[in-house]
Order: structure tokens, then sequence, then C-alpha cells
């Protein structure tokens, strides 16, 4: 009895510490539109080759759109809370390594508003102390715009007007459903 008492709480101890570690790895943002409504969320998990975002969506307007994690982690309507792109580097807009590390790259919303979307960041860390951790002081969002990103216009893509934020917490979102219409 004793020894079935010891295996499970070694067990439940391991558990803990694996759970501990994989949330360590994993943030997750909720998006919402400016009336407050839930149009996704975000998932976002440490991989040897960067940050992977996995979006799902419900509820955009149909059409290309830029994708951005922004220098604040504040999402009041019209979002310009969330400030510009996440730039730790202070690099020109633009794709790639030599642009802000918040750029990625567009995406397009089909018709019916739902869409399911994976890209990875690797000019960003969810390891907190480090200068490129989307957990610095003041935190950081992602935000979704009206318009596609031209990759070149200084400070923002020229993308249009900010449809959709969401503030990037600690943790998976394994308990946020996707957004309802």
């Amino acid at each position: 009895m004793e020894n079935n008492l010891k295996l499970v709480t070694a067990t439940a101890l391991l558990l803990l510490c694996l759970h501990a570690a994989n949330s360590q790895d994993m943030a997750h943002a909720v998006l919402k539109d400016k009336q407050g409504k839930g149009v996704g969320h975000v998932e976002l998990t440490g991989t040897k080759s960067g940050v992977r975002l996995q979006l799902v969506l419900n509820g955009l307007p149909a059409g290309e759109r830029a994708f951005h994690i922004h220098e604040v982690g504040k999402c009041e309507p019209p979002f310009d809370s969330a400030g510009g792109h996440f730039n730790p580097e202070k690099h020109k807009h633009g794709k790639g390594p030599s642009g802000h590390a918040g750029d990625m790259p567009n995406f397009t919303v089909p018709k019916d508003g739902q869409l399911k979307h994976e890209v990875v960041n690797a000019a960003i860390s969810l390891e907190k102390g480090k200068p490129n951790s989307v957990f610095h002081a003041g935190g950081t969002s992602i935000v979704i715009h009206q318009g596609k990103d031209d990759y070149k216009t200084d400070p923002d893509g020229n993308a249009g007007d900010r449809i959709a934020c969401g503030v990037i917490e600690p943790g998976g979102s394994s308990a946020v459903a996707p957004a309802k219409k």
C-alpha cells in the first residue's frame, strides 16, 4: 500500500512538472473586434525554430488581412492602445529578419469568416527576460488589420484600421473555446 502511494505521488509530481514546463512554452490571446465580440483566439507555442502561432478565426470580414504582434498588452477600441509593432531591435518595417519582430505574413479570410492559420515567427520568444520576449514590461498583443501589409511602408505596412485585438497572456488556451458568431 505504501509503495502504491509513493508511486501515485511520484506520478502526480511528474505530471505537474511536465505541465509547468509546457505552460512556460505556451501563451494565448483571445481576439475581439471593436464591439467586444469574440472573433477568435491564437495559441503560441515555443518550438526549436521559433514561436508557432495557431489562429482560429470566426466572424472576421472576408479579405486579405495583416497580422502583427504589437508592443503593448492593451486592447481598447479602436486598438491604438496596443501601440506600434513589436520591434525590440528597432528594425525598419518589412519581411524576414530585417523587419520588425512583430511582422508576420498576411492571410486571407474566406467569405464565411472562418479560418485556421498557422505561422512560425523566429524573431520572437516566450522566454521571459529575453530582449525579444513577448512578456516584457507592458506586455504585447496580437492585432489584425483591415487591409493587407505591403511590407515596405514604415512603420505599419499601410495595413489600415485595426479590426481585432487580443492581449498575449502566459499559458495555453485549451480552456478557450473558438469564438462564436
